[in-house]
């Protein structure tokens, strides 16, 4: 461990020294919730966005940890849950949290679900319509229509949300789709959720009931959040722990955010990413970091990717990366989906965004971004805990890829804006 100077010379607390990926690290020390504080305004910009103390976060790998622990909050429910996914796919798992959904609303529970359309278009619509019977109000989020043209296509709501009884909510990578908790043998979808209680769930909350009212004009629910809003408000602001949290609704304001910790990282940058397409600002900040003696690694896709054609994209890339110093693994244990970050192992960001054109341009997303070296300590673990199930690749030997293959990624990555 190293002590990390402020850019006044003064201590801002301790980082963890740059580790090679691969066995996972002994736990370090406790850190104080002001260390905490400072670490948020050193990698992050709080000026820009309001930022929560006291929360209480855990991380939850793929939906094999995740999707228990959302339904039991789902079946203890008593007065509301807003569920906003891109998938709602009618499998086992979709059928599993569709009756979980309908026994809460049965019970007299007020239950929002907002599924994407085109995220969901393989769904039965008499699913939806069951759910309808039984008291949920679950609804499309622009469904197909060729009238509103492209850009109304384009535009998707890509976020993961569930916010139960305004005290609990989850966010991440995890749809609601047997993907990512396959019956038998299948191999799952790796993905990340962060579950959070505290004042950061309240904010959750507002980004899912904004959507909806964005979309559905619900006045009759916001005459009834001006009533009882303030309540609710404070129900949900209590303390649960020591996480300072701010949740990122703007697609500009989460690319920032990864853009600054960048280029404050001084020790290392550990990026998980199921669609790695950057822009050329993301690009610099991570060659930058890498010259500067930061280590930086990245996990990405490597031949099960759900979109080919953009892994082939994506290893347009991989050359300049590499010979600036940065570190690429390769993730073949089925498709990575998530879209994690953590810098100096006290940084991190869990959410739906990813380092691609849609989610900059398009779609709507969500992460939450935190300062905290517990926690951050936990996402790193997990990191290198991955990378130590991967192939790293070889510069040399990509190098001599066949000739074809280098062609089909310089054509793809001519097309990398509309992939």
């Amino acid at each position: 461990m190293r002590e990390l100077a402020g850019e006044d010379g003064r201590s801002e607390g301790l980082v963890p020294a740059a580790r090679s990926p691969g066995p996972v690290p002994e736990h370090g020390p406790v850190w104080s919730a002001g260390v905490s504080r400072r670490l948020l305004a050193r990698y992050y910009l709080p000026q820009h966005h309001t930022t929560l103390q006291g929360n209480a976060c855990r991380l939850l790998r793929d939906g094999v940890e995740a999707y228990p622990e959302m339904l039991e909050a789902i079946r203890r429910a008593r007065r509301s849950i807003r569920l906003e996914t891109y998938m709602f796919v009618t499998d086992a798992v979709g059928e599993l949290f569709g009756q979980a959904l309908a026994e809460a609303a049965e019970r007299g529970v007020h239950v929002k679900v907002l599924y994407d359309a085109v995220g969901s278009w393989t769904s039965r619509r008499s699913f939806f319509e069951g759910l309808r019977a039984r008291g949920v109000d679950v609804r499309a989020f622009k469904p197909f229509s060729l009238q509103r043209g492209l850009r109304h296509l384009l535009r998707r709501d890509h976020r993961k949300i569930l916010v139960v009884d305004g005290t609990v909510a989850f966010t991440g990578g995890v749809n609601i789709a047997a993907h990512w908790a396959p019956e038998g043998q299948g191999v799952a979808w790796r993905d990340d959720v962060l579950r959070i209680e505290g004042p950061a769930v309240h904010e959750l909350e507002r980004r899912f009931l904004a959507t909806w009212r964005m979309m559905f004009r619900d006045r009759l629910s916001r005459l009834r959040r001006r009533i009882r809003g303030g309540a609710q408000a404070l129900e949900a602001r209590p303390r649960k722990g020591d996480v300072g949290l701010a949740v990122l609704s703007s697609r500009r304001s989460i690319h920032r955010a990864y853009l600054h910790a960048i280029q404050r990282a001084r020790a290392s940058v550990l990026i998980a990413a199921g669609y790695f397409v950057p822009d050329r600002r993301m690009v610099a900040a991570l060659k930058d970091a890498a010259k500067r003696g930061v280590e930086v690694s990245l996990l990405l896709n490597g031949g099960k990717s759900d979109h080919p054609f953009l892994e082939h994209a994506t290893r347009a890339f991989y050359e300049p990366l590499m010979d600036a110093g940065i570190r690429i693994f390769e993730w073949r244990r089925g498709v990575l989906h998530a879209k994690t970050a953590v810098v100096d192992g006290v940084w991190g960001t869990i959410g739906s965004f990813n380092l691609e054109r849609l989610s900059l341009a398009f779609n709507h997303e969500v992460n939450a971004v935190f300062a905290d070296p517990r926690l951050g300590r936990d996402l790193e673990d997990s990191f290198r805990l991955d990378c130590g199930n991967c192939r790293e690749v070889d510069l040399a030997a990509f190098r001599r890829r066949p000739l074809w293959q280098k062609a089909v990624e310089r054509v793809l990555y001519f097309f990398r804006k509309v992939l």
